[in-house]
């Protein structure tokens, strides 16, 4: 079917996630005309904010959290229009914590020199280890977020890397190297002795995709340590699709066009340059100068791309490329704010309950066989503790975040919860493992479900049917391992954000620098095109 007039732009994102919300508002800030195609029926992708609950409750549905984005370029340049149209982030100096079944408590504060007097407490060194760690950050802040933030398959990667040799020597920068490929066990048990320290840090990883034990996860942990103490944890006033809005608003400013309930088929080519999409139903949209797509390999590659255009070896890549643990997240709507077992607890607004590292390792090696974890890590969110206006005076909000779980499930590491043959996530499965974990939080928050007056469980099989790109219940667009990250992000054969098609990009989780709401394939391409 011939695109229109009216449905011809010069450029058409397919998905409306952060990057893509990112890149069109660049993009038509700059003067193009730009339209953004969403399948669901609202923009925003993993931001989503709803009334799950009860009436009055508004709770983050997906991500929630915006530490990464307001340290980004993206924010540092669309901040000032966000904010001039209603976007307001409510912030905290206590901004996570860890606690231990056994009711064990620490808090991670946005000062270094609290931050060194709590790691000294807990044991003498360990607040110079924090130091240490934090410094190599600072010093490689330049290359860090040269790698992080920019296209590898540049010239500038070069220079970036060369600046490194001139400055540390050859030996001192591959010795750099040699230190960011740490795992974030080896980082800890070399820098903390006390295991609080340890609990405190080693939950985040989980939040990059990786395990402790993973090879670059070291780095990570220091560089969240990092963020955490120059970001806090800030969420977005009313909920976090205020964000989308304040995006929505800056894009249509500009003369952008974002329609939903757009799902697209097809990227059409021509002579093998892309020109454009075709929509359910037909509709053509016409791309002048580029289509980007804010999708999966799997999805592009074999979905939207027709046969006779994508190589056997191209196909057989994206068929291969593998995605990671799966994600659950339990809403909670509580009559009252909660008491936890350590009242310091009670306005922090993102608590990890664990074990330690091995508590984490060995749940991840339970998930990765299929299991339902014995003691997984729960991510505990307290939106209310920043934004009471989430709920109606005196009530709150529990976000619960579960990282370490099989997107299919072949049994349960207890033997309690009969699972399906097939390792479907069934709704019984769901709600009876949803049952356990708010009985483990009740053991560190007393009479806990004498407070639950809503509840809404969404399994890995749940996020998938509301987002198409969470593969398996996947939250991070892929797995994150070394050999499927930075330069191998997302297929070997590919470079930066281009396909193997002319004009047609491809942005993303599933893309460099990977998952997280920093909008840092969205802002790249952006900037890479003009804008």
């Amino acid at each position: 079917m011939t695109a229109t007039l009216d449905n011809s732009y010069d450029f058409v994102i397919v998905g409306s996630g952060i990057n893509s919300l990112v890149c069109a508002a660049l993009l038509a800030k700059s003067g193009k005309s730009v339209a953004v195609l969403e399948r669901s029926d609202r923009a925003g992708g993993c931001i989503r904010s709803e009334k799950l609950t009860e009436p009055g409750f508004t709770h983050d549905v997906l991500s929630a959290w915006h530490p990464l984005f307001v340290l980004s370029p993206a924010y540092a340049e669309l901040g000032p229009d966000l904010h001039e149209r209603g976007l307001i982030y409510l912030n905290t100096d206590t901004p996570t914590a860890s606690i231990s079944p056994g009711g064990v408590a620490t808090v991670l504060t946005t000062s270094r020199e609290t931050n060194i007097q709590t790691f000294e407490s807990l044991h003498p060194g360990d607040g110079d280890g924090y130091q240490e760690s934090l410094a190599a950050i600072e010093s490689s802040a330049d290359l860090t977020f040269g790698l992080l933030g920019g296209e590898l398959w540049r010239f500038a990667t070069v220079k970036l890397l060369l600046k490194e040799v001139r400055q540390r020597g050859f030996h001192g920068t591959v010795k750099f190297f040699g230190s960011a490929f740490e795992s974030c066990r080896s980082w800890l048990n070399s820098h903390f002795r006390s295991d609080a320290a340890k609990t405190l840090l080693a939950p985040w990883i989980l939040h990059t995709g990786l395990s402790p034990d993973a090879a670059i996860s070291g780095h990570m942990g220091k560089l969240i340590a990092f963020s955490l103490e120059v970001a806090g944890m800030p969420v977005v006033k009313g909920g976090s699709a205020g964000l989308v809005t304040a995006l929505t608003t800056l894009i249509e400013d500009h003369n952008g066009t974002i329609i939903c309930d757009a799902d697209v088929h097809r990227v059409t080519t021509y002579n093998g340059v892309a020109n454009g999409v075709v929509v359910g139903g037909g509709e053509s949209f016409l791309a002048k100068c580029a289509v980007i797509c804010n999708v999966t390999p799997t999805q592009l590659y074999g979905r939207l791309l027709k046969d006779d255009v994508v190589p056997d070896s191209i196909r057989v890549e994206a068929e291969n490329y593998r995605y990671g643990r799966a994600d659950m997240q339990i809403h909670l709507a509580l009559s009252a704010p909660p008491n936890w077992s350590d009242p310091a607890l009670n306005t922090v607004p993102m608590i990890h309950v664990t074990e330690g590292i091995n508590s984490i390792v060995k749940s991840i090696a339970e998930a990765e066989s299929g299991l339902l974890p014995t003691n997984p890590t729960l991510v505990v969110g307290q939106p209310t503790a920043l934004d009471p206006s989430r709920a109606p005076d005196g009530k709150w909000i529990l976000w619960i975040q579960l990282q370490e779980l099989p997107a299919r499930v072949i049994g349960d590491a207890l033997e309690m919860i009969e699972t399906s043959p097939d390792g479907e996530w069934t709704n019984e499965i769901r709600e009876l493992y949803a049952d356990r974990i708010i009985d483990r939080l009740s053991s560190i928050i007393p009479a806990l479900s004498d407070l639950i007056i809503g509840r809404r469980v969404l399994s890995p099989r749940d996020l998938e049917t509301l987002n198409i790109n969470l593969v398996g219940g996947d939250p991070y667009g892929g797995d994150c391992s070394i050999d499927q990250f930075f330069l191998w992000r997302p297929l070997r054969s590919t470079k930066n954000h281009e396909t193997i098609i002319k004009n047609l990009y491809q942005i993303g989780a599933s893309t460099h620098p990977g998952p997280g709401l920093g909008a840092g394939s969205g802002y790249a391409v952006a900037k890479m095109l003009g804008a």
